[in-house]
């Protein structure tokens, strides 16, 4: 449980190389074998995970893609992905955990989109004030696992902020959230599961400190 089989990546690729049903259909038992063993992997790092955070939810997306709606008309998925859910509406944020041949596979973490209140709230804090979130950002620690922060931003302020405030890099970011990289050979090392919650316990700071951003009013006042 603490490493992604081989075998696990042999299937993706093969999948990747024949995405339609006839073939999906008659390696179905491979599947349901390589399937049970990923989420056995999943749920132990939602075991890890819990002695150092509250995960309510551990969540396995499935193979199948909703095609309904997407130019892209292949049925399957040619990757596994789960994410991990902290208990609401105390903590916020949210864990994901991406598995993908030819060295694609990465987690990820933080606020992927917050909604209009949310954002607002935290553009609001860190105009007051981002001495807080800027120490975090900048722990050695942290950022040598983590980077900075990706995903969506604003060419310039949004509606009602300075164009010019100290904090507009924070400001104008619609996400916020990180991201890691694995190699396969990572991905199938004994370690790894303990590896990626090591990495997900490092950003607890950060979580928790948006947290307490998105439970309190700009006085500190509990919203809860």
């Amino acid at each position: 449980m603490s490493s992604i089989s081989k075998d696990t990546f042999t299937f993706l690729k093969k999948l990747e190389k024949n995405n339609n049903r006839d073939w999906f259909n008659a390696h179905k038992p491979e599947f349901k074998r390589i399937e049970s063993q990923v989420k056995a992997s999943y749920n132990y790092l939602g075991e890890l995970m819990n002695t150092h955070d509250q995960i309510d939810k551990v969540k396995i997306f499935r193979i199948y893609r909703d095609v309904r709606f997407s130019k892209n008309k292949l049925p399957y998925k040619t990757h596994f992905g789960g994410s991990f859910h902290r208990k609401k509406p105390e903590l916020r944020g949210g864990y994901y955990l991406h598995i993908q041949p030819n060295n694609e596979s990465f987690i990820a973490l933080g606020f992927w989109e917050p909604n209009k209140e949310d954002l607002l709230r935290i553009r609001k804090e860190f105009e007051m004030d981002d001495q807080e979130i800027r120490s975090i950002l900048n722990d050695k620690s942290f950022n040598s696992i983590w980077g900075g922060f990706v995903g969506d931003e604003l060419k310039t302020a949004p509606k009602g902020f300075d164009k010019t405030h100290p904090a507009i890099d924070l400001i104008r970011r619609k996400q916020y959230i990180f991201t890691k990289k694995y190699s396969d050979k990572e991905v199938m090392s004994p370690n790894f599961i303990k590896d990626v919650d090591m990495a997900f316990n490092s950003a607890k700071p950060f979580v928790d400190y948006m947290s307490d951003v998105l439970t309190t009013n700009l006085n500190g006042e509990s919203l809860l």
